[in-house]
């Protein structure tokens, strides 16, 4: 069988965490996918299969404000995505991490988006 790789072994924790993190009409799912230079989240309804708001560090409301991809890039990404749901009058979700550890950039978002008015 042998040693997997990072991506590999980040896929298999991701799974295991989906088993358990699911989002429902009441409290949809906050899912964070983090790239080598960017980071991207949304909010999404699994019971109807769509997203229902996006934000990443790609959005032109933070692409000209940032340079890098760093922490403070992370913290306005959450922020940009708790204004978003704030205006579509979503307030709880539950936080899928996607494997990565809590930690950092990922837990930076989720602190933001946190301040900006998610409950977790």
């Amino acid at each position: 069988m042998g040693k997997k790789s990072a991506k590999e072994a980040r896929q298999y924790r991701r799974a295991r965490i989906r088993k358990v993190v699911e989002g429902t009409p009441e409290r949809l799912r906050l899912s964070v996918y983090r790239g080598n230079r960017n980071i991207y989240s949304q909010i999404i309804d699994d019971t109807k299969g769509i997203t229902l708001v996006a934000a990443s560090s790609m959005s032109p409301e933070i692409r000209d404000k940032v340079k890098g991809f760093t922490i403070e890039t992370a913290k306005q990404v959450g922020e940009l995505l708790a204004l978003k749901a704030k205006e579509k009058g979503i307030e709880k979700v539950v936080f899928d991490r996607g494997g990565y550890k809590y930690h950092g950039k990922v837990k930076a978002l989720s602190d933001a988006a946190r301040a900006g008015g998610l409950k977790f």
